[in-house]
């Protein structure tokens, strides 16, 4: 039974990740108490926190608690994240810093915080949950494509200081996928309605992510053409651009 934690538990996937992992102990935060009782009340073998991840010292301190429990953890999944489609010029301050300290901060402080405790015991595998976002960006998601680019950075050179202790580090870097993620980043459904033949369902990326589990795995990309389209993106960076332009610009 590996013991995992699981942020963003109230998603759209991570809701399919916990009903593939019931034989698991599973540890979810998320940001409502009651949508965690909710959703995982009659589960078992699952505990969940209502916590901001955003605060340092709450992070620090479930942590301790979990590790306290359970006696460790075997993986961690960064999932939590959220998106703002703009135009660059109508994105605020407080935008900016909102956007960070959630997918970029949080990330990077759960990944720390749980990455020592992994180093001490040898073993154990960080999966962060990013997007194509941060390896081919797009107009109208300059800041989403900022914090989720740093995210990656963070994570491979993360990977590289803790591989030689015997822990993975793995990205996973999924296109759209169908969840309540839309809601706002895209309110008025337009880059869905143009973008619908390529998105993803949730329990089909779920079960991709769990297979990965455990293995040394750099990278995840989904689908399949964007991540043909992220080699391209990297051999003709002029011929990208001008692709991104015309193809991408639903938004």
């Amino acid at each position: 039974m590996a013991r995992i934690l699981i942020t963003g538990a109230s998603g759209g996937l991570a809701q399919e990740l916990v009903k593939l992992l019931r034989q698991d102990q599973l540890i979810l935060l998320g940001r409502s108490q009651e949508r965690l009782e909710q959703l995982y009340s009659e589960y078992d073998n699952v505990s969940y926190f209502e916590i901001d991840i955003r605060d340092e010292e709450a992070i620090r301190q479930v942590i301790e608690t979990v590790y306290k429990e359970y006696g460790g953890l075997d993986i961690l999944v960064n999932n939590a994240g959220y998106g703002i489609f703009a135009d660059f010029d109508q994105i605020s301050y407080q935008d900016i810093q909102s956007m960070f300290e959630v997918n970029t901060f949080a990330l990077m402080n759960l990944s720390r915080l749980v990455g020592e405790k992994m180093k001490m015991a040898g073993n154990g595998h960080i999966v962060n949950i990013v997007s194509m976002a941060g390896l081919i960006a797009s107009s109208k998601s300059s800041l989403y494509s900022a914090t989720k680019f740093a995210a990656i950075g963070f994570s491979n050179a993360l990977r590289l200081e803790l591989l030689p202790h015997g822990v993975y580090v793995t990205t996973v870097n999924p296109g759209p996928i169908r969840t309540s993620f839309f809601d706002q980043a895209d309110p008025d459904g337009s880059y869905v309605r143009a973008v619908d033949r390529y998105i993803l369902e949730p329990d089909k990326v779920a079960k991709k992510i769990i297979a990965i589990f455990g293995k040394n795995k750099r990278e995840l990309n989904l689908p399949i053409l964007l991540n043909v389209a992220h080699k391209l993106y990297q051999l003709f960076p002029r011929l990208a651009d001008t692709l991104a332009l015309k193809i991408f610009n639903y938004k």
